[in-house]
């Protein structure tokens, strides 16, 4: 089944990325926008926002975060009512974004609100960060009625000569044709993948990059379904077009493959975005991860840390 965007729309920024993320899809989507972050430079007069505090510490953990977080849910839920549908923009290498969006998504999920959700994971090397991310991701994938992924990592590894910022910019860039096209393409209410390429390729080398990027992420029999969003489509010779359907449909079931001709910029690219069914290459960033859900026993409130303010004595 595909997701249905329906209005009204709220789009909620966590933390530094998301906050930036956020302000751009609210221009795409022309809907309302909140910024729910604990450092106050992420918020701004010019959109509504959600302050939390960790009151005097300089470098909360995500487990403080976390906690502070569901000290200000009510404000959090007050501002999610009403809306119909509510995408989040998080960032899961980030502490304020791998903290906050299993709470927001678990507070959007008892609103009965349409979430979709997207989530940016980690570089291979930022090992502080994975399992954090990990254990984020599983949680909002099961809050969401719908979950794109895109993994800074295995971008990196398919173009291993591109500097980290520019990797953070490509990753923006094809969220962005995806939000902006929430409301004209279907987008598979499972846990989608976003690939892409770096720019100023031919338009096949970018699709070669794109599948390389998917499939560093997932194994091809988990594929499902495909949209490739041709930017700059207008601008490329129709035969060319049709190659890189018919390439894309030896690979892909032929039926599950769609092409969507996104816009009419000079500079063309692929950008794929794939729902996947099984394990992806993120279940693994938890070690526990493996098991079986049938067989595991979670906490439903994610771990956080809250001050107490019990009076315990130190025992001589």
């Amino acid at each position: 089944m595909s997701f249905q965007v329906k209005e009204p729309i709220l789009v909620i920024g966590l933390g530094g990325v998301g906050s930036k993320l956020a302000v751009n899809a609210k221009n795409s989507l022309n809907s309302d926008c909140l910024i729910i972050s604990n450092d106050k430079n992420d918020l701004s007069a010019e959109n509504p926002s959600v302050h939390v505090s960790t009151e005097s510490v300089i470098n909360p953990s995500v487990q403080l975060i976390r906690g502070s977080t569901y000290k200000v849910a009510d404000e959090i839920k007050t501002k999610i009512s009403g809306y119909s549908t509510v995408v989040l923009m998080s960032n899961l290498a980030g502490k304020s974004g791998s903290a906050m969006a299993p709470v927001i998504s678990e507070m959007c999920k008892e609103t009965d609100a349409g979430l979709v959700s997207f989530a940016i994971m980690p570089f291979k090397y930022e090992k502080d960060r994975i399992f954090n991310s990990g254990i984020s991701l599983k949680r909002i994938r099961e809050n969401s009625k719908c979950t794109i992924v895109l993994d800074n990592d295995s971008l990196l590894e398919s173009n291993p000569d591109l500097s980290p910022k520019t990797c953070y910019e490509i990753a923006n860039s094809a969220m962005m044709h995806v939000v902006s096209s929430l409301g004209s393409s279907e987008i598979s209410d499972e846990t989608n993948i976003l690939s892409t390429s770096k720019n100023g390729q031919h338009i096949e080398d970018s699709l070669r990059d794109s599948l390389k990027m998917l499939y560093g992420n997932a194994p091809p029999n988990s594929i499902k379904r495909s949209m490739l969003y041709v930017v700059g489509g207008s601008n490329i010779p129709v035969g060319i077009i049709n190659s890189i359907t018919n390439l894309t449909s030896g690979i892909i079931n032929e039926s599950n493959s769609q092409i969507d001709m996104t816009s009419s910029v000079e500079e063309s690219k692929i950008i794929m975005l794939s729902s996947i069914q099984g394990m992806t290459k993120f279940d693994n960033y938890d070690p526990l991860g493996i098991i079986p859900q049938e067989n595991t026993l979670d906490w439903s409130t994610p771990d956080c840390s809250i001050d107490c303010k019990l009076d315990l004595y130190q025992l001589e």
